[in-house]
C-alpha cells in the first residue's frame, strides 16, 4: 500500500504552454495590417496592434523590433500577395486592356479599398522620412521592376512609374474620393478610354 502523501506536499509544476511562433507572428502581421490601413502609420500604436493579435506589445516588439521594421514586414507581405502586377504579364496581347480591366476591377465604389493602398495613403502624410522611404522601397522593389522588365523600348521605368501613377489616381478618385465622373460612369465606358492611355505607355511609338 503506497505511503500517503504529506498534506503540504507541493504539486508537480505544469509543463509550460508553448507558443507558435508562426501562427503568432502572423496574428501580429494580420492585426498590423489592419490597423495601418484603417490609422495610416502615426495613427497605428504597438499596443492597439498587439491587443488585436491578443499578444503583448513587448512579445510584438521581440518578433518585428520596432514598429517601422513592423510597418516594413506588413508592406512586403502585402504587396507580395495577389495583385495585377505580375511576372509574365509582358507576355500578354494587350498590357494596356490587362491593366485597365484590373484595375477598374479592383476600385470599384462599392467595394472595399485594398489594405496595400489604404496604408500607403494613410501614411504619406507622416512627418517620419521612414515611412516615406519604406513605402518607396518597396514599390521600387516588386511593382516597379516587375512593370518595367515587362516593358519594351527606352525610358521603361519612367514609362512603368507613370503607369503605377495611373493605376493609383484612378483609385483614389474613383474609389476612395468617388469623384462622379469615375464612379458613376459604366467600367466599359472607363475602360475603352484608359486602356489606349496604358497601352500607349507600354508601348510608345518609336
Amino acid at each position: 500500500m503506497p505511503a500517503a502523501k504529506p498534506a503540504n506536499a507541493k504539486k508537480p509544476a505544469a509543463a509550460p504552454r508553448t507558443r507558435n511562433a508562426t501562427a503568432t507572428r502572423e496574428a501580429i502581421l494580420k492585426s498590423a495590417r489592419k490597423t495601418f490601413a484603417a490609422h495610416g502609420y502615426d495613427g497605428a500604436g504597438v499596443r492597439e496592434i498587439a491587443a488585436e493579435a491578443g499578444v503583448t506589445a513587448m512579445l510584438v516588439n521581440r518578433y518585428f523590433g520596432s514598429k517601422e521594421q513592423l510597418f516594413e514586414e506588413v508592406i512586403d507581405h502585402t504587396m507580395g500577395g495577389a495583385t495585377i502586377i505580375k511576372d509574365g504579364i509582358g507576355d500578354l496581347p494587350n498590357l494596356g486592356d490587362y491593366l485597365a480591366a484590373g484595375v477598374l476591377a479592383t476600385t470599384n465604389p462599392d467595394a472595399t479599398p485594398l489594405d496595400g493602398s489604404l496604408m500607403m495613403i494613410r501614411s504619406a502624410s507622416t512627418a517620419n522620412p521612414r515611412v516615406a522611404e519604406i513605402g518607396r522601397r518597396q514599390i521600387e522593389k516588386r511593382h516597379l521592376k516587375t512593370l518595367a522588365a515587362a516593358l519594351k523600348g527606352e525610358h521603361a521605368a519612367e514609362r512603368a512609374a507613370l503607369i503605377l501613377s495611373l493605376i493609383a489616381g484612378v483609385q483614389v478618385m474613383r474609389q476612395m474620393i468617388g469623384l462622379s465622373a469615375l464612379a458613376k460612369t459604366p467600367p466599359a465606358t472607363l475602360h475603352k478610354l484608359l486602356a489606349p492611355v496604358i497601352q500607349k505607355l507600354a508601348n510608345p511609338p518609336r
